[in-house]
């Protein structure tokens, strides 16, 4: 299957789908991504003059990848050769690579080898690309819907110019509606078509940036409507609806949306912006995710950016996290939504966090401190014997002192033959008390 091959475009045209029949033919037909493309830019400065070098673009579906490596057929002077790396396997590589090498021996012609979906080649697989790529035996266009500095071999990223495409915008998605409609040759020009303007906003929002997915809801609409006497199909809000009843999150469990979006949660509750945190959770729950991660992240996020400013949270949290698992989706976001608001309006202290993080790195970097004898558990009854205390049992050890038998429960004591200090108390929610009340002990132990 070649994507480009010239031999099948006529038959494609006509009987293609709508988003295929509207590629873009030529730079000036692309809309949008001026970042990338506009007047002046780099990639349509290589694109203008053929020189195009080893190239990944990566961004959402329905950007412009494809449309791009079109345009590089349509201006280009070498051969084009298409893989699609979900399927295609180490010895397609070897052919492109054997003959690429031939045509450029007897023909004086460059390869351009156009490989979508990059991402999902191994490792194994991308290092069967780079001496050519390397050499200059073949030129690569990577398409990827990850990010590329994750998901390819950084020799060949070190190797590739990098191009990142954005969602498009609402007036783009717009205007390609409103090209395919106005098209006489590969759209629906020859038809009669009123669309309202509510219907074309309908499918230029719901369709997230995706243009892809605006024309094909588009052709949906269209063809599976009847025109009336006159011979006009009404394309109206209802039918856009229809067409594209619930829109596609860019969302990949594993991938960079998946990160991207659970950060923004996590950054938001920390935040204490209940809305923003409540926007993530939907859109998580909207693309499918595992209520139990969505709960887990919650639970850390109250012991870690909370604390003990409102211990309360934690236990909120964790039954949020239970009764999700008891009761699943659609109703586990319920409690999951109370447990994020609660967290994200709640007072916040990172002070337990960053004092077992101080704690770590101590015992990580430094001696290890060993356990005073006044503390240490006397196993045996000749440990006893020799002045080890044991406490396991409530035996008073030698030299121990047993808070309890003390006014308040507090005694003045070493627990540790340094002193040091991990945990500094904030001076706010529920931790206010506990730092009026350690410092009180310190005051007290001072005084005596």
């Amino acid at each position: 299957m070649d994507l480009f091959d010239a031999n099948d475009r006529e038959y494609k045209s006509k009987h293609a789908p709508l988003p295929y029949r509207m590629a873009p033919r030529d730079l000036d037909e692309i809309i949008g991504q001026a970042a990338v493309l506009g007047k002046g830019k780099l990639l349509r400065r290589l694109i203008e003059t053929d020189k195009v070098t080893s190239v990944i673009l990566y961004g959402p579906p329905g950007t412009g990848k494809t449309a791009i490596a079109r345009v590089i057929v349509n201006s280009t002077k070498g051969y084009f050769e298409w893989l699609n790396a979900s399927v295609a396997k180490v010895e397609d590589i070897r052919r492109v690579s054997l003959e690429a090498k031939e045509r450029i021996k007897h023909h004086k012609t460059k390869t351009i080898l156009f490989l979508d979906e990059i991402h999902r080649f191994n490792k194994l697989q991308q290092d069967a690309l780079l001496p050519d790529v390397e050499e200059g035996n073949m030129i690569l266009i990577g398409a990827t819907t990850e990010n590329p500095f994750f998901y390819v071999n950084a020799a060949l990223v070190s190797r590739s110019q990098i191009f990142e495409l954005r969602p498009l915008n609402t007036g783009d998605l717009k205007a390609i509606i409103q090209n395919a409609l106005s098209d006489n040759e590969r759209g629906f020009g020859k038809l009669k078509i009123k669309i309202e303007d509510e219907a074309l906003e309908h499918l230029a929002k719901l369709s997230d940036g995706d243009a892809r997915r605006a024309l094909s809801a588009l052709e949906l609409g269209v063809l599976s409507t009847q025109p009336d006497k006159k011979g006009v199909i009404s394309f109206t809000l209802q039918a856009a609806e229809e067409s594209i009843q619930k829109k596609a999150v860019v969302y990949d469990k594993k991938g960079e949306g998946h990160y991207n979006t659970i950060s923004a949660f996590i950054k938001s509750m920390r935040g204490s912006d209940p809305d923003a945190a409540l926007y993530y959770l939907a859109k998580m729950i909207y693309a499918g995710e595992d209520p139990r991660f969505i709960a887990r992240r919650i639970v850390i996020c109250a012991a870690e950016d909370v604390g003990n400013a409102d211990p309360l949270a934690l236990v909120v949290a964790n039954s949020a996290m239970q009764v999700a698992e008891f009761v699943g989706l659609p109703e586990a976001r319920i409690p999951l939504a109370q447990a994020t608001v609660y967290v994200a309006t709640a007072p916040k202290s990172n002070a337990a966090y960053v004092g077992i993080n101080s704690a770590m790195k101590d015992v990580e970097e430094n001696p290890t401190l060993e356990v005073p004898k006044h503390l240490q558990n006397a196993v045996y009854e000749g440990e006893k014997k020799m002045g080890n205390p044991s406490t396991s049992l409530g035996v008073k050890g030698k030299g121990y002192k047993y808070a309890h038998d003390y006014e308040g429960g507090y005694v003045k004591q070493d627990y540790l033959p340094v002193k040091k200090k991990y945990y500094e108390p904030k001076d706010i929610g529920f931790e206010k008390k506990i730092k009026a009340r350690l410092d009180a002990w310190l005051k007290g132990a001072a005084e005596a």
